[in-house]
């Protein structure tokens, strides 16, 4: 037989390839055909993509500086004239000041989740794949965190690392780094007894290569989407820490910390003072939705 002749075995395993890519490609096919036939989490994601390109291309629509006011045009209502949404309590444009303050607040809500998801997704499959005492010791270090509540949680750290965006950031990954391992343990533990690992296994693979290629594959998306719905609320939680001085400082623009300096005004300009409340509801009831929609679509049931 020539050598480049392939033999039974290797057209076998050829054919399996093919039609593995084939059932990959027909799955995300259907993901997207689900995603298509649900109009509500396709309007969040447009939201989300408008707010998010609106920030990030603030200088090109704000129409005012964000950091420059005046005493004298203080809390103007919403729709002056050259002020389309009002000033704050220093006189400062207020969409010139909700644009900017996007930045932060999208940047802090977002970080902490991804830091946390590479995070707790290595720390989550280490401890499912391998089991065992590396499974307890990572699995009871986890649930030590379990024993505080989110949001007292997340205030102890930043007090005790001291106010700013770094310490706001790694407060809020240290807060969301347990129930991303927790949920990544779970799932690597159902998949690392499947008959492909197995047969990984009998076949040499090292374990690194079965990671890398079989576990992965299988338990990062619904990883995913479970760290999708923790963005909504690690930006409650951002904007919480900036409210309570614990995270942004003056005078930097920041959903959280306009809602904090503006309380004072609630009585005389109610409309101005909840515009920052209503940018941290918008974004997230869109984020909590799109990550609902992700859910169902990935989910082969649906």
């Amino acid at each position: 037989m020539s050598a480049t002749t392939p033999t039974a075995a290797e057209a076998e395993l050829a054919v399996q390839a093919k039609q593995g890519a084939s059932r990959s490609q027909g799955y995300w096919a259907g993901v997207w055909k689900r995603l298509r036939r649900d109009p509500l989490t396709i309007a969040c994601a447009l939201v989300l993509l408008i707010m998010l390109s609106v920030i990030v291309f603030a200088p090109l629509f704000a129409p005012h500086d964000p950091y420059q006011g005046s005493m004298m045009r203080r809390l103007r209502p919403v729709g002056t004239p050259n002020y389309l949404l009002g000033t704050d309590e220093l006189g400062r444009d207020m969409l010139t000041r909700l644009l900017y303050g996007g930045r932060l607040s999208w940047f802090m809500g977002i970080t902490p989740v991804v830091l946390a998801f590479f995070i707790g997704t290595t720390l989550g499959v280490l401890a499912g794949f391998n089991g065992g005492k590396t499974n307890m010791a990572i699995m009871r270090t986890t649930d030590i965190f379990y024993a505080f509540p989110s949001v007292l949680l997340a205030v102890a750290i930043s007090g005790a690392l001291g106010a700013g965006i770094v310490n706001a950031i790694l407060a809020l990954t240290l807060v969301f780094v347990p129930p991303i391992i927790r949920v990544a343990e779970s799932v690597t533990t159902g998949v690392r007894n499947l008959d492909f690992v197995d047969a990984a296994r009998a076949s040499g693979a090292s374990a690194f290569t079965i990671v890398r290629v079989h576990v992965l594959g299988n338990v990062l998306g619904p990883i995913f989407v479970y760290a999708t719905s923790l963005i909504s609320v690690c930006m409650i939680l951002s904007s919480g820490l900036s409210f309570l001085g614990l995270g942004t400082k003056p005078p930097e623009p920041e959903w959280g910390l306009m809602l904090n300096t503006l309380r004072t005004a609630i009585y005389v300009q109610p409309w101005v003072a909840v515009l920052p409340g209503i940018c941290i509801f918008v974004t997230s009831i869109c984020f909590n939705l799109l990550s609902d929609g992700l859910r169902q679509a990935m989910d082969v049931k649906s």
